[in-house]
C-alpha cells in the first residue's frame, strides 16, 4: 500500500492539465484582437477567447484520460504477470 501514496487520481490531473495549458486561449486572443478591431465589436474576442479556453481545457482532460488509461493498463499488466508468475510456481511445487 506504500506504492497508493504516490498515485495520482484523474481528477487532480484533469484540473492541473486543464489549468497548464493556455496555446488555444493565447491563439484565440491573437486572432480576435484585429479581426475585434476591424470589425469594431468585442464579440470576436468573446467567440475566439472562449473557443480558445475550452480548446484547451478538453485538451488538457482528454491527454489526461489517455494517460490515465496508460497507466491502468501498465498495472493490469504487471497483476496479470504476478498471478501468471505465482500460478507457475504452485504448478511445479505438485
Amino acid at each position: 500500500m506504500a506504492g497508493q501514496e504516490n498515485v495520482k487520481h484523474l481528477e487532480d490531473c484533469s484540473v492541473a492539465n486543464a489549468l497548464g495549458t493556455w496555446f488555444f486561449s493565447v491563439a484565440g486572443a491573437l486572432i480576435a484582437i484585429p479581426v475585434g478591431i476591424k470589425k469594431k465589436s468585442l464579440a470576436p474576442l468573446v467567440f475566439f477567447g472562449t473557443t480558445g479556453t475550452m480548446l484547451d481545457i478538453i485538451m488538457g482532460i482528454s491527454q489526461c484520460e489517455r494517460e490515465h488509461a496508460e497507466r491502468q493498463a501498465q498495472l493490469l499488466q504487471a497483476q496479470n504477470l504476478a498471478e501468471n508468475a505465482s500460478f507457475s510456481e504452485r504448478g511445479s511445487e505438485s
